[in-house]
Protein backbone atom coordinates (compact mmCIF):
# COMPACT_ATOMS: atom_id res chain seq x y z
CA UNK A 1 0.00 0.00 0.00
CA UNK A 2 1.30 3.32 -1.09
CA UNK A 3 1.30 6.07 1.48
CA UNK A 4 1.11 9.99 0.00
CA UNK A 5 4.02 11.95 1.22
CA UNK A 6 6.37 15.11 0.43
CA UNK A 7 9.05 14.83 -2.06
CA UNK A 8 7.10 12.92 -4.64
CA UNK A 9 8.46 13.22 -7.94
CA UNK A 10 6.04 14.61 -10.58
CA UNK A 11 7.53 12.26 -13.35
CA UNK A 12 9.24 8.56 -13.58
CA UNK A 13 12.88 8.94 -13.87
CA UNK A 14 14.74 6.57 -16.55
CA UNK A 15 17.52 4.30 -15.22
CA UNK A 16 19.29 1.73 -17.76
CA UNK A 17 19.95 -1.54 -17.20
CA UNK A 18 22.41 -3.90 -19.05
CA UNK A 19 20.49 -7.25 -17.82
CA UNK A 20 19.07 -9.13 -21.09
CA UNK A 21 19.89 -5.70 -23.38
CA UNK A 22 17.06 -3.71 -22.39
CA UNK A 23 15.97 0.13 -21.07
CA UNK A 24 14.02 -0.33 -17.81
CA UNK A 25 11.39 2.27 -15.90
CA UNK A 26 13.04 2.41 -12.24
CA UNK A 27 10.75 0.05 -9.96
CA UNK A 28 8.13 0.03 -13.26
CA UNK A 29 9.68 -3.02 -14.83
CA UNK A 30 9.05 -1.09 -18.39
CA UNK A 31 10.75 -2.87 -21.51
CA UNK A 32 11.99 -0.58 -24.38
CA UNK A 33 10.16 -1.10 -27.40
CA UNK A 34 13.04 -1.76 -30.30
CA UNK A 35 14.93 -4.04 -28.15
CA UNK A 36 12.03 -6.39 -27.75
CA UNK A 37 11.73 -9.88 -30.36
CA UNK A 38 9.61 -9.09 -33.31
CA UNK A 39 7.02 -11.24 -32.55
CA UNK A 40 6.35 -9.21 -29.26
CA UNK A 41 6.10 -5.91 -31.60
CA UNK A 42 2.78 -5.66 -33.28
CA UNK A 43 -23.21 7.10 -19.85
CA UNK A 44 -24.57 10.16 -20.39
CA UNK A 45 -25.07 12.23 -17.69
CA UNK A 46 -28.07 12.90 -15.56
CA UNK A 47 -29.33 16.15 -15.27
CA UNK A 48 -30.33 18.07 -12.64
CA UNK A 49 -32.93 21.39 -11.93
CA UNK A 50 -31.24 24.02 -14.77
CA UNK A 51 -31.11 27.74 -14.43
CA UNK A 52 -32.59 29.75 -16.50
CA UNK A 53 -30.92 31.27 -19.44
CA UNK A 54 -31.23 34.82 -18.83
CA UNK A 55 -29.31 34.90 -15.26
CA UNK A 56 -25.57 33.12 -14.46
CA UNK A 57 -21.88 34.88 -16.33
CA UNK A 58 -20.35 37.64 -17.50
CA UNK A 59 -17.89 37.38 -20.37
CA UNK A 60 -14.65 39.73 -20.14
CA UNK A 61 -11.26 40.35 -22.18
CA UNK A 62 -8.60 40.08 -19.57
CA UNK A 63 -4.91 41.31 -20.28
CA UNK A 64 -2.72 38.08 -18.93
CA UNK A 65 0.50 38.35 -17.88
CA UNK A 66 1.69 37.48 -21.09
CA UNK A 67 0.03 40.40 -23.21
CA UNK A 68 -2.51 37.96 -24.98
CA UNK A 69 -6.08 38.61 -24.41
CA UNK A 70 -8.41 35.77 -23.25
CA UNK A 71 -11.78 35.92 -23.04
CA UNK A 72 -12.87 35.30 -19.07
CA UNK A 73 -16.15 33.87 -17.50
CA UNK A 74 -17.04 35.25 -14.43
CA UNK A 75 -20.36 34.88 -12.40
CA UNK A 76 -22.49 37.80 -12.30
CA UNK A 77 -25.76 36.69 -11.09
CA UNK A 78 -26.61 36.41 -7.16
CA UNK A 79 -28.77 33.51 -8.18
CA UNK A 80 -26.65 31.74 -9.62
CA UNK A 81 -24.00 32.09 -6.87
CA UNK A 82 -26.75 31.37 -4.38
CA UNK A 83 -27.38 28.07 -6.13
CA UNK A 84 -23.70 27.43 -6.35
CA UNK A 85 -23.36 28.45 -2.49
CA UNK A 86 -26.07 25.29 -1.85
CA UNK A 87 -24.67 22.90 -3.72
CA UNK A 88 -20.69 23.44 -2.06
CA UNK A 89 -22.59 23.27 1.22
CA UNK A 90 -23.94 20.63 1.61
CA UNK A 91 -24.26 19.59 5.13
CA UNK A 92 -21.82 21.37 6.32
CA UNK A 93 -22.89 24.66 7.85
CA UNK A 94 -20.17 26.87 8.14
CA UNK A 95 -16.40 27.18 8.24
CA UNK A 96 -15.48 25.58 4.55
CA UNK A 97 -12.09 26.73 2.95
CA UNK A 98 -12.92 27.57 -0.20
CA UNK A 99 -10.29 28.42 -3.02
CA UNK A 100 -12.11 30.54 -5.45
CA UNK A 101 -10.49 30.73 -8.79
CA UNK A 102 -10.81 34.01 -10.97
CA UNK A 103 -13.79 35.73 -8.66
CA UNK A 104 -13.51 38.83 -10.77
CA UNK A 105 -16.04 41.04 -9.73
CA UNK A 106 -17.04 39.02 -6.25
CA UNK A 107 -20.39 38.14 -6.37
CA UNK A 108 -19.99 34.44 -6.09
CA UNK A 109 -16.80 35.35 -3.34
CA UNK A 110 -19.54 37.97 -1.60
CA UNK A 111 -22.21 34.60 -1.63
CA UNK A 112 -19.56 32.19 -0.39
CA UNK A 113 -18.58 34.43 2.64
CA UNK A 114 -22.23 35.41 3.27
CA UNK A 115 -22.94 31.68 3.94
CA UNK A 116 -19.93 31.25 6.54
CA UNK A 117 -17.28 29.63 4.72
CA UNK A 118 -13.61 30.66 4.31
CA UNK A 119 -12.41 31.94 1.18
CA UNK A 120 -9.76 32.68 -0.43
CA UNK A 121 -9.91 34.49 -3.41
CA UNK A 122 -7.32 33.47 -6.54
CA UNK A 123 -7.44 36.53 -8.73
CA UNK A 124 -5.41 36.46 -11.79
CA UNK A 125 -6.73 40.06 -13.23
CA UNK A 126 -5.87 43.21 -11.33
CA UNK A 127 -8.78 44.89 -12.34
CA UNK A 128 -10.46 43.26 -9.91
CA UNK A 129 -8.32 43.45 -6.70
CA UNK A 130 -9.04 46.59 -5.19
CA UNK A 131 -13.01 45.84 -5.16
CA UNK A 132 -12.30 41.96 -3.86
CA UNK A 133 -9.95 43.98 -1.08
CA UNK A 134 -12.56 46.13 -0.45
CA UNK A 135 -15.07 43.31 0.34
CA UNK A 136 -12.02 41.49 2.55
CA UNK A 137 -11.60 44.37 5.11
CA UNK A 138 -15.73 44.17 5.89
CA UNK A 139 -16.01 40.34 6.19
CA UNK A 140 -13.72 40.26 9.47
CA UNK A 141 -11.34 37.66 8.38
CA UNK A 142 -13.23 35.26 6.42
CA UNK A 143 -11.85 36.39 2.85
CA UNK A 144 -8.47 36.39 1.78
CA UNK A 145 -7.27 37.91 -1.64
CA UNK A 146 -4.24 36.73 -3.50
CA UNK A 147 -2.96 37.58 -6.89
CA UNK A 148 -3.12 34.16 -8.28
CA UNK A 149 -3.90 32.43 -10.97
CA UNK A 150 -5.08 28.49 -10.06
CA UNK A 151 -5.18 27.00 -13.27
CA UNK A 152 -1.21 28.31 -13.76
CA UNK A 153 -0.33 26.66 -10.55
CA UNK A 154 3.00 24.92 -10.82
CA UNK A 155 3.91 25.81 -14.75
CA UNK A 156 5.44 22.57 -16.37
CA UNK A 157 8.69 24.85 -17.50
CA UNK A 158 8.93 26.50 -14.07
CA UNK A 159 11.96 28.39 -14.40
CA UNK A 160 11.07 32.27 -12.26
CA UNK A 161 7.85 32.37 -11.70
CA UNK A 162 6.04 35.67 -11.26
CA UNK A 163 2.31 36.42 -10.24
CA UNK A 164 -0.35 35.59 -11.08
CA UNK A 165 1.64 32.83 -12.06
CA UNK A 166 3.14 30.90 -8.94
CA UNK A 167 3.83 27.51 -7.25
CA UNK A 168 1.62 25.74 -5.20
CA UNK A 169 4.66 25.59 -2.54
CA UNK A 170 4.42 29.28 -2.40
CA UNK A 171 0.46 29.46 -1.88
CA UNK A 172 0.34 27.04 0.93
CA UNK A 173 3.45 28.52 2.06
CA UNK A 174 2.07 31.76 1.78
CA UNK A 175 -1.46 30.69 4.06
CA UNK A 176 0.14 28.61 6.81
CA UNK A 177 -1.71 25.53 5.15
CA UNK A 178 0.27 22.13 5.64
CA UNK A 179 -0.13 18.79 3.49
CA UNK A 180 -3.00 16.50 4.31
CA UNK A 181 -3.04 13.17 5.06
CA UNK A 182 -4.42 11.33 1.23
CA UNK A 183 -7.10 8.95 3.38
CA UNK A 184 -7.96 12.20 5.81
CA UNK A 185 -10.80 13.96 4.41
CA UNK A 186 -11.32 16.95 1.96
CA UNK A 187 -8.32 19.97 3.37
CA UNK A 188 -10.44 22.35 1.19
CA UNK A 189 -12.40 23.09 -1.88
CA UNK A 190 -11.88 24.55 -5.49
CA UNK A 191 -14.58 26.79 -7.59
CA UNK A 192 -13.83 27.78 -10.42
CA UNK A 193 -15.00 28.31 -14.29
CA UNK A 194 -12.17 26.12 -16.50
CA UNK A 195 -10.64 28.70 -19.00
CA UNK A 196 -12.58 28.85 -22.25
CA UNK A 197 -9.20 28.09 -25.16
CA UNK A 198 -7.45 25.98 -22.82
CA UNK A 199 -10.47 23.77 -21.40
CA UNK A 200 -8.82 20.40 -22.34
CA UNK A 201 -5.35 21.60 -21.80
CA UNK A 202 -6.33 22.04 -17.99
CA UNK A 203 -8.34 19.20 -17.28
CA UNK A 204 -5.17 16.89 -18.62
CA UNK A 205 -2.88 18.96 -16.36
CA UNK A 206 -5.29 18.36 -13.73
CA UNK A 207 -5.55 14.59 -13.90
CA UNK A 208 -1.61 14.54 -14.11
CA UNK A 209 -1.46 16.72 -11.35
CA UNK A 210 -3.55 14.42 -8.83
CA UNK A 211 -1.87 10.77 -10.43
CA UNK A 212 0.94 12.01 -9.39
CA UNK A 213 -0.08 13.91 -6.33
CA UNK A 214 1.94 17.20 -7.13
CA UNK A 215 0.69 20.44 -7.23
CA UNK A 216 -2.55 21.52 -5.15
CA UNK A 217 -2.95 17.62 -4.38
CA UNK A 218 0.49 17.26 -2.38
CA UNK A 219 -1.64 18.64 0.06
CA UNK A 220 -4.31 16.28 0.23
CA UNK A 221 -8.06 15.39 -1.65
CA UNK A 222 -9.04 18.64 -2.54
CA UNK A 223 -11.99 18.54 -4.29
CA UNK A 224 -13.16 20.46 -7.65
CA UNK A 225 -16.13 22.39 -8.27
CA UNK A 226 -15.82 23.48 -12.25
CA UNK A 227 -17.65 24.94 -14.69
CA UNK A 228 -17.32 23.16 -17.39
CA UNK A 229 -18.09 23.52 -21.01
CA UNK A 230 -21.01 20.69 -21.95
CA UNK A 231 -18.85 19.07 -24.57
CA UNK A 232 -16.51 18.20 -21.96
CA UNK A 233 -18.49 17.06 -19.41
CA UNK A 234 -19.98 14.54 -21.29
CA UNK A 235 -16.50 12.99 -22.32
CA UNK A 236 -15.31 13.14 -18.79
CA UNK A 237 -18.62 11.20 -17.90
CA UNK A 238 -18.90 8.86 -21.24
CA UNK A 239 -18.58 5.28 -20.62
CA UNK A 240 -19.23 2.18 -23.21
CA UNK A 241 -22.59 3.14 -23.65
CA UNK A 242 -21.63 6.38 -24.94
CA UNK A 243 -18.84 5.16 -27.38
CA UNK A 244 -18.83 8.03 -29.63
CA UNK A 245 -17.53 10.22 -26.04
CA UNK A 246 -15.51 7.51 -24.45
CA UNK A 247 -11.98 8.41 -24.67
CA UNK A 248 -9.16 7.87 -22.21
CA UNK A 249 -9.35 11.23 -20.48
CA UNK A 250 -12.83 9.14 -19.49
CA UNK A 251 -11.19 6.39 -18.18
CA UNK A 252 -8.47 8.66 -16.57
CA UNK A 253 -11.36 10.90 -14.91
CA UNK A 254 -13.83 8.30 -13.42
CA UNK A 255 -10.64 5.84 -12.16
CA UNK A 256 -9.86 8.62 -10.35
CA UNK A 257 -12.71 10.62 -9.32
CA UNK A 258 -15.96 10.06 -8.43
CA UNK A 259 -17.98 12.87 -10.83
CA UNK A 260 -21.01 14.44 -9.70
CA UNK A 261 -22.81 16.66 -12.44
CA UNK A 262 -24.29 19.27 -10.10
CA UNK A 263 -26.31 21.54 -12.34
CA UNK A 264 -26.04 22.30 -16.02
CA UNK A 265 -26.67 26.22 -17.43
CA UNK A 266 -27.40 27.23 -20.69
CA UNK A 267 -25.43 30.19 -22.17
CA UNK A 268 -24.13 31.34 -25.64
CA UNK A 269 -22.02 27.45 -24.69
CA UNK A 270 -23.47 25.13 -22.52
CA UNK A 271 -22.04 24.93 -19.19
CA UNK A 272 -22.48 22.11 -16.50
CA UNK A 273 -21.54 22.52 -12.96
CA UNK A 274 -19.73 19.42 -12.00
CA UNK A 275 -17.96 18.28 -8.65
CA UNK A 276 -14.80 15.95 -8.93
CA UNK A 277 -14.21 14.72 -5.52
CA UNK A 278 -10.44 12.38 -5.75
CA UNK A 279 -10.91 8.20 -4.34
CA UNK A 280 -9.98 7.86 -0.79
CA UNK A 281 -8.78 4.02 -2.21
CA UNK A 282 -7.08 6.00 -5.43
CA UNK A 283 -3.82 4.19 -4.50
CA UNK A 284 -4.38 1.48 -2.12
CA UNK A 285 -3.59 -0.97 -5.42
CA UNK A 286 -1.22 -1.37 -7.57
CA UNK A 287 -1.34 1.95 -9.14
CA UNK A 288 0.80 4.54 -7.45
CA UNK A 289 2.17 8.00 -7.84
CA UNK A 290 5.70 6.55 -9.04
CA UNK A 291 4.17 4.47 -12.16
CA UNK A 292 1.16 6.26 -13.10
CA UNK A 293 2.33 7.86 -16.50
CA UNK A 294 2.35 4.07 -17.50
CA UNK A 295 -1.17 3.97 -16.68
CA UNK A 296 -1.97 6.95 -18.97
CA UNK A 297 0.07 5.64 -21.80
CA UNK A 298 -1.39 2.46 -21.72
CA UNK A 299 -4.85 4.10 -21.99
CA UNK A 300 -3.45 6.95 -24.82
CA UNK A 301 -2.53 3.75 -26.69
CA UNK A 302 -5.43 1.61 -26.40
CA UNK A 303 -7.55 4.40 -27.31
CA UNK A 304 -5.81 5.58 -30.41
CA UNK A 305 -7.41 2.46 -32.08
CA UNK A 306 -10.45 2.61 -30.30
CA UNK A 307 -12.99 0.22 -32.04
CA UNK A 308 -9.40 -2.70 -32.18
CA UNK A 309 -10.09 -5.44 -30.38
CA UNK A 310 -8.32 -5.31 -26.75
CA UNK A 311 -5.82 -8.50 -27.61
CA UNK A 312 -4.54 -6.49 -30.63
CA UNK A 313 -3.27 -3.94 -28.52
CA UNK A 314 -1.91 -6.24 -25.59
CA UNK A 315 1.09 -7.20 -27.49
CA UNK A 316 2.44 -3.73 -28.48
CA UNK A 317 2.15 -3.03 -24.53
CA UNK A 318 3.51 -6.02 -22.81
CA UNK A 319 5.54 -8.78 -23.14
CA UNK A 320 3.30 -11.13 -21.46
CA UNK A 321 1.06 -13.42 -23.17
CA UNK A 322 -2.51 -11.61 -24.55
CA UNK A 323 -5.09 -14.43 -24.22
CA UNK A 324 -3.08 -15.24 -20.69
CA UNK A 325 -4.08 -11.74 -19.42
CA UNK A 326 -7.67 -11.55 -20.86
CA UNK A 327 -8.42 -14.72 -18.99
CA UNK A 328 -6.96 -12.72 -15.93
CA UNK A 329 -9.35 -10.04 -16.04
CA UNK A 330 -11.67 -12.20 -17.51
CA UNK A 331 -12.46 -10.78 -21.38
CA UNK A 332 -13.10 -12.87 -23.76
CA UNK A 333 -10.93 -12.62 -27.23
CA UNK A 334 -12.90 -10.41 -29.42
CA UNK A 335 -13.91 -7.19 -26.75
CA UNK A 336 -13.47 -4.15 -27.82
CA UNK A 337 -11.13 -1.08 -26.41
CA UNK A 338 -14.73 0.86 -26.61
CA UNK A 339 -16.56 -2.35 -24.58
CA UNK A 340 -13.83 -1.81 -21.88
CA UNK A 341 -15.54 0.53 -18.52
CA UNK A 342 -13.39 2.00 -16.28
CA UNK A 343 -12.62 -0.19 -13.82
CA UNK A 344 -11.90 -2.29 -16.76
CA UNK A 345 -8.90 -0.92 -17.39
CA UNK A 346 -7.54 -0.26 -13.94
CA UNK A 347 -7.55 -3.95 -13.73
CA UNK A 348 -5.78 -4.90 -17.21
CA UNK A 349 -2.99 -2.20 -15.56
CA UNK A 350 -3.43 -4.18 -12.28
CA UNK A 351 -2.65 -7.17 -13.79
CA UNK A 352 0.01 -6.55 -16.27
CA UNK A 353 1.89 -5.38 -13.61
CA UNK A 354 1.32 -7.26 -10.88
CA UNK A 355 2.38 -10.15 -13.18
CA UNK A 356 4.97 -12.80 -12.47
CA UNK A 357 5.58 -14.28 -15.80
CA UNK A 358 8.34 -11.71 -17.29
CA UNK A 359 11.16 -9.27 -15.49
CA UNK A 360 9.46 -6.80 -17.78
CA UNK A 361 6.18 -6.24 -17.59
CA UNK A 362 5.57 -3.08 -20.25
CA UNK A 363 6.73 -2.40 -23.61
CA UNK A 364 7.61 0.96 -24.90
CA UNK A 365 8.68 2.90 -27.89
CA UNK A 366 10.67 6.27 -27.47
CA UNK A 367 7.37 8.32 -27.71
CA UNK A 368 6.86 6.88 -23.91
CA UNK A 369 10.38 7.86 -23.47
CA UNK A 370 10.02 11.13 -23.69
CA UNK A 371 6.62 10.85 -21.95
CA UNK A 372 7.82 9.92 -18.60
CA UNK A 373 11.05 11.70 -18.98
Amino acid sequence: MWVPGAGIPSRLTLSAFTRAGRFSVLNSGVARWKDVPAENCRGLYDFHPQLKPDVGFGKLSSRLYKSRSETKRYVTSPRVAETVVRMLRGKRKAGQLILECNPGPGVLTRALVESGARVIALESDKHFLPGLKSLRNSVNGRLEVIYCDFFKLDPRNRGTVTPPVMTSDMLFQYLGMKAHPWEKGFPFKVVGILPVKTERNTLWKILHDLYSCSSVYKYGRAELNLFVSEKECRKLTANPQTPGLYQSLSVLSQTACAIKVLCTESLEQNLCFIQLTPHRNLFTGTLTPFNYDVFFHMLRQCFMKRNAKLIDHLPSLSPIDAVHILKQIKKPKDVRVVDMYPEDFQRLFETIECSQDDTCKWLYDEFMEDTLA
